[in-house]
């Protein structure tokens, strides 16, 4: 079975909250309690997204973090390559059984399919502000406080 790779999504919901909350400074620890994960997880992530320029952030023990820039100026694939998360698909590092063709040149055939795909979600993402996945998330909250 396939281990899930959670920081791209992780890097986005620190940033959709610090975008949420645009102008305000957050603790890690109130960042860590609206991913619900590890606070050294989410301060791993938050250090990530700062080396990117994407998150300004203190230490400290009145330390908070904003973003760097607008919403409107950070995409969604800025903060895919600034999470480290490695690529969406990955080729099997099986050994190669000889007498197989399949086996001698699946490897190949994939790699050309994999790096599409790979080029079109980054594309996708490219296309995408934190800003609009902000919009969306107020959209979906106003529609949850009317029912």
């Amino acid at each position: 079975m396939s281990q899930k790779n959670v920081q791209f999504t992780v890097s986005a919901h620190i940033a959709a909250v610090l975008g949420y909350n645009y102008g305000a400074e957050l603790t890690s620890a109130r960042l860590a309690g609206s991913v619900n994960a590890e606070p050294s997880f989410v301060r791993r992530s938050v250090a990530k997204l700062s080396k990117a320029g994407i998150v300004t952030a203190t230490r400290g023990k009145h330390g908070a973090c904003s973003l760097a820039r607008p919403p409107e100026q950070i995409s969604l694939l800025d903060i895919y390559r600034a999470s480290e998360a490695p690529a969406a698909f990955a080729l099997h590092d099986y050994a190669t059984q000889p007498a197989c063709p399949i086996s001698v040149e699946i490897k190949d055939a994939m790699n050309m399919v994999l790096d599409d795909a790979q080029a079109g979600f980054e594309a996708r993402l490219a296309a995408c502000s934190l800003a609009s996945l902000v919009d969306s998330i107020r959209a979906s909250a106003q529609c949850a406080t009317a029912a």
